[in-house]
């Protein structure tokens, strides 16, 4: 059993009006830790009808909550930020628990999620109106902004505690009420959150966390139940079409953070060892589960030879291993079925002509384990090259001219992340201008903060998180026209 400082932390109920509740006539579901497949909690399986109990919570609950001042709720917020923080080393052991990352990964990520709590408890002060110059002298022309209504969300596994404060902290900044569904493989993660931020003050019923196996029909009930006005989903890009689908019958608003398949385009003339340092940070954070991990690395013909062979070298030594061990340097993948996805790409690569300079199989270790895994003179016609990989494997790709790599790059229905590598300044403001990406990190493969807007383009969603575009996805513009002045 893990042994946590506040015990009181590991919560195994669903969070609904400010009470732990489980739902007649269901069960509970396991929680697995994915570097042994040990269960290690039990927790309440709830469905529709707590999902309706607390939409229903947060209605009643917002109508004061919006009423309350900017400052009020700021107060509130950085409360929870403090608790966080307080909390890391918990809350970090029950994240890798849970879903696998090194604690190392998991202490960042906590304080990476607190960062918009603090961030937006700010932001929400700001949500500034406008006077419109009017086209009469007795009119006056106004905008106010208002809080959309009660938020639906539903959050993934790979980074459990920040989707949901990136996404909780501007709804609750605008005057929201919000409705949570996490992952069914990490909501020991969301529910600690629940309790820390019911200790900092929150008004019951407006952070409410439905846990369960449901999704579909949890999802169907996010989605068409017309007193929720707003969904905000991280996640695949299948599911968000189908939830963006289901949320047109009620015209609700939606924010859609999707799959990514991010270039990597490493020039002739980049720096080598800051390079592959981009790619190691990128690629093999999280065991590879992130949405904007390196997917292609894309190398000029000038500098492939030597960068295969140094970025070979530093993933050899690379350590799997239970994350709570502190040599580890990667994780578990968090199911068998990622597991065997992640192999089936890798294997379509190597009998296309893909050569593995590292790994390249499944981990002696078992569990959910694959070995880090470096593929040479992939094509573009490989699945690897493809699709998500969503694991610790390194695709490098050749191209000889700028033309052909951003040919490659923009070769994807996706449009998240993607990254240059190069210390030719023209050339960085061209390729920028040139790749159909909603972020392009210049040198740098670490770009996400909260102070910076997140999102894609094309099919890797619609809407922005974090910085102060994020809290504008939570707000709706009232225009006000007063005659007689």
């Amino acid at each position: 059993m893990l042994q946590l400082n506040d015990p009181s932390l590991l919560r195994t109920k669903a969070f609904v009006a400010g009470r732990w509740v489980d739902e007649p006539g269901r069960g509970e579901f396991p929680v697995f830790n994915p570097a042994d497949e040990t269960v290690i909690a039990s927790v309440s399986d709830t469905g529709r009808q707590t999902v309706r109990v607390a939409i229903e919570a947060a209605t009643v609950a917002m109508a004061e909550w919006k009423l309350r001042t900017a400052k009020d709720r700021a107060n509130i917020l950085r409360n929870w930020f403090d608790l966080i923080l307080t909390n890391t080393e918990d809350l970090a052991l029950l994240m890798t628990w849970e879903q696998g990352k090194p604690l190392a990964e998991s202490r960042a990520e906590i304080r990476y999620a607190a960062s918009f709590v603090e961030w937006f408890a700010e932001e929400g002060k700001r949500a500034y109106g406008d006077v419109i110059p009017a086209h009469a002298t007795d009119l006056r022309l106004l905008t106010v902004k208002q809080p959309v209504g009660v938020v639906a969300a539903i959050t993934p596994w790979n980074f459990p505690s920040a989707m949901i404060t990136r996404k909780a902290a501007p709804a609750l900044a605008a005057g929201c009420a919000l409705v949570i569904k996490p992952a069914a493989e990490t909501p020991l993660s969301a529910l600690a959150l629940a309790e820390l931020a019911h200790r900092a003050g929150l008004p019951d019923g407006i952070l409410n966390i439905v846990v369960g196996t449901d999704a579909i029909g949890m999802g169907e009930e996010l989605s068409s139940h017309p007193q929720v006005r707003k969904l905000t989903f991280t996640g695949s890009t299948r599911v968000g079409k189908l939830l963006m689908a289901q949320c047109a019958g009620t015209v609700k608003k939606t924010s859609m953070e999707l799959g990514g398949n991010a270039p990597f385009i490493v020039f002739d003339d980049a720096d080598l060892p800051t390079a592959v340092a981009g790619v190691m940070a990128s690629k093999f954070r999280n065991a590879g589960q992130t949405c904007i991990s390196a997917n292609r690395i894309l190398v000029q013909e000038g500098i492939y030879s030597d960068f295969l062979q140094e970025l070979t070298r530093v993933v050899k030594k690379l350590k799997l291993g239970d994350g709570r061990d502190p040599e580890t340097d990667i994780g578990p993948l968090i199911t068998g079925a990622a597991l065997d996805n992640v192999d089936s790409l890798v294997r379509n690569a190597l009998d296309c002509g893909a050569r593995a300079m590292a790994g390249g199989q499944v981990s002696i270790l078992g569990g959910g384990f694959y070995e880090p895994t470096v593929l040479a003179d992939v094509t573009p016609d490989m699945k690897v090259f493809r699709e998500e990989i969503f694991g610790p494997v390194a695709p490098v790709v050749q191209f000889s001219s700028e033309a052909e790599a951003i040919a490659l790059a923009n070769d994807t229905s996706a449009g998240l992340a993607s990254y240059i590598y190069t210390q030719n300044i023209s050339r960085i403001l061209r390729t920028t201008e040139a790749l159909d990406f909603g972020m392009v990190g210049v040198n740098e493969s670490m770009i996400s903060t909260e102070v910076a807007p997140f999102g894609g383009v094309k099919e890797s969603g619609v809407g922005r998180e974090g910085s102060r575009y994020g809290i504008d996805d939570y707000l709706e513009i009232k225009y006000v026209c007063i005659r007689g002045i």
